[in-house]
């Protein structure tokens, strides 16, 4: 998922007797649904995260969708078109989740159209080759991932249930770009140069999709203690490297951090300074790609408003057919 929604602040513990019996229940692994009491700062934050997770899965669709016409076989064209066509569906399980918060979908993609809603910063770089493709396979979807699956364990029941068959379906795009990777690393030379600059430029902002470190995190102890978040943005992109760095280096790959080095001691491996200014920037609207992902999203609402209204239309007549049968 794409945790940058959970960097603003919450405000505090909610003490009231209500307050306490909802924190028993969710320290007890209960499911809150949503028709149960839930304090305000709670559903705010569900629903700032979930819409921001839709937004992320509608906007992603843009970086990768120009390239399906371009893709080099018909079985690739195939496969990515399907990927775009999952990243549809996983927005609209999302906004759906969020309206059971009593937020429209109208509401939420009006935040977004007006540039007030949030989506995860990784979607504002280009896609400038093949090989990029195949690297948001394996990076942004293998980083996603690390983000997801501890969402199937939300203490919200509509947001956690929505989550399994994302994470799902994001577990086979993840394995389809490393195939990709794959091939193009163990290619000519040409091929081999292409996803290596591919990595070159997308691992710095791979890493930042888990979002500010956990000193920066201005209210990641309210979620940890909802159960919303399970892990730190830290800890998950520790995880994330772990995993990652020994998959590249299988492939031939370098990566671009000097101070990556594996610590004995710990276990891990130990990466290089991030450029917080870069995230910040390009997550307030200044980065490569922002202004173009908000006009093609306001230019797709635009073009698609005639179907909004004709299905208004159908299901206004339908509901008269109703009222006549029922009459």
């Amino acid at each position: 998922m794409y945790s940058q929604a959970l960097n603003t602040a919450t405000g505090h513990a909610d003490t009231s007797e209500a307050g306490t019996r909802f924190q028993t229940r969710v320290d007890a692994e209960e499911r809150i649904e949503p028709n149960d009491w839930m304090p305000e700062a709670y559903r705010r934050t569900l629903i700032r995260q979930i819409s921001q997770h839709a937004h992320s899965e509608i906007v992603g669709m843009l970086p990768e969708g120009n390239w399906i016409t371009r893709a080099p076989t018909l079985r690739r064209k195939a496969a990515l078109l399907a990927k775009v066509q999952d990243e549809g569906g996983h927005g609209l399980y999302l906004y759906a989740a969020a309206e059971t918060l009593g937020v429209t979908r109208e509401e939420l993609v009006e935040q977004l159209l007006a540039g007030r809603a949030k989506y995860s910063s990784i979607f504002n770089y280009p896609t400038l080759s093949w090989a990029d493709i195949g690297t948001i396979g394996w990076l942004v979807d293998g980083a996603a991932i690390m983000n997801q699956i501890p969402l199937c364990r939300c203490s919200y029941g509509p947001y956690a249930r929505a989550m399994i068959r994302i994470c799902k379906e994001e577990s086979f795009h993840q394995r389809q770009g490393f195939e990709i990777v794959t091939i193009l690393a163990r290619g000519s030379a040409e091929q081999k140069a292409m996803v290596q600059d591919a990595l070159n430029r997308w691992w710095w902002p791979s890493l930042m999709m888990f979002g500010p470190s956990d000193s920066q995190s201005q209210h990641s102890d309210a979620s940890m203690r909802w159960k919303i978040k399970r892990f730190t943005n830290d800890a998950l992109r520790q995880k994330f490297v772990d995993a990652t760095v020994p998959q590249g280096h299988y492939l031939g790959l370098t990566f671009p951090d000097p101070a990556l080095r594996y610590n004995e001691a710990t276990g891990h491996w130990e990466f290089g300074a991030i450029d917080w200014e870069e995230f910040r920037r390009v997550l307030a609207g200044d980065g490569p790609c922002n202004r173009e992902r908000l006009a093609a999203r306001r230019r797709a609402h635009d073009d698609g408003a005639w179907v909004r209204e004709a299905a208004l239309a159908f299901a206004a007549k339908q509901g008269v057919a109703r009222q006549r049968e029922a009459a």
